[in-house]
């Protein structure tokens, strides 16, 4: 009987959680890139989160009838980390080939666009014109814009940043002569434009790029959920309202 009970209880422990367990921990965990405006906002003073990563995360975890918890993070290797070392069930990225190949990616909820932040007088007018000779963009390591820069740009050179500067720390680079543009998501160069009359964001988008959910590598039936809850969020202005409430620059709903 005892050996009988063994075997049952290891062939219970074998089997793979229960199809789309987003919470197997009875707590819905999400991560996300505190620096990311587009992702959410996190209060100086309260830690609350806010914006479209906490609309969606609180949005599932009701519909799974579990709590939640929201964790930010300093830069997208954190998020890939926390997913697979099962710190947290989700986290949200950008869509990235390399981070494809270690977490797996939802499809898009959002369009990011990405611009190039430069002095109001610079000769820069288009995207087009910052791959020349003599021109220095600053990027921060890991993030989609920096991936895409350094292997786009062919005559510019890239200044790889080990963390996102404050707004006040981009401006004053830019402005101080030690970088000619800035490649970041459009909010956020919105946002430091917004703070000097002597910076210019390029009207064009260098890279427009999906935000999306990911979950641990070849987890099918959590990611099928993740998919479907978005397909319902999408449709019914879920996610738009969540945008717009946010007011986050250079963003768009999937078509």
């Amino acid at each position: 009987m005892l050996t009988l009970q063994f075997v049952l209880l290891a062939f219970v422990t074998a089997l793979p959680l229960p199809a789309a367990d987003l919470a197997p921990t009875g707590t819905l965990r999400a991560v996300f890139l505190a620096t990311n405006p587009v992702q959410g906002r996190v209060d100086p003073q309260t830690g609350a989160v806010t914006g479209p990563v906490a609309d969606l995360v609180r949005e599932l975890a009701e519909r799974r009838g579990v709590p939640f918890t929201i964790l930010p993070v300093a830069d997208a290797a954190a998020v890939i980390d926390a997913v697979k070392t099962h710190r947290a069930d989700i986290g949200f990225l950008a869509l990235e080939a390399a981070r494809a190949a270690q977490v797996d990616f939802s499809k898009p909820y959002a369009l990011m666009a990405n611009g190039y932040l430069v002095r109001a007088d610079s000769a820069i007018k288009s995207s087009a014109d910052v791959d020349r000779a003599g021109v220095k963009v600053g990027a921060v390591k890991g993030q989609s814009q920096e991936i895409y820069v350094s292997a786009n740009l062919k005559q510019a050179k890239v200044a790889v940043l080990p963390l996102m500067p404050p707004d006040e720390a981009v401006a004053g680079m830019i402005l101080g002569g030690e970088l000619d543009a800035f490649a970041a998501n459009r909010a956020r160069m919105e946002a430091v434009a917004r703070t000097s009359s002597k910076l210019r964001l390029l009207a064009d988008n260098f890279l427009v790029v999906g935000q999306a959910i990911v979950v641990e590598k070849g987890e099918a039936s959590r990611l099928e959920e993740v998919n479907r809850f978005l397909t319902d969020v999408l449709a019914s202005g879920f996610v738009k309202a969540s945008l717009d409430r946010a007011r986050v620059a250079g963003v768009e709903v999937p078509r």
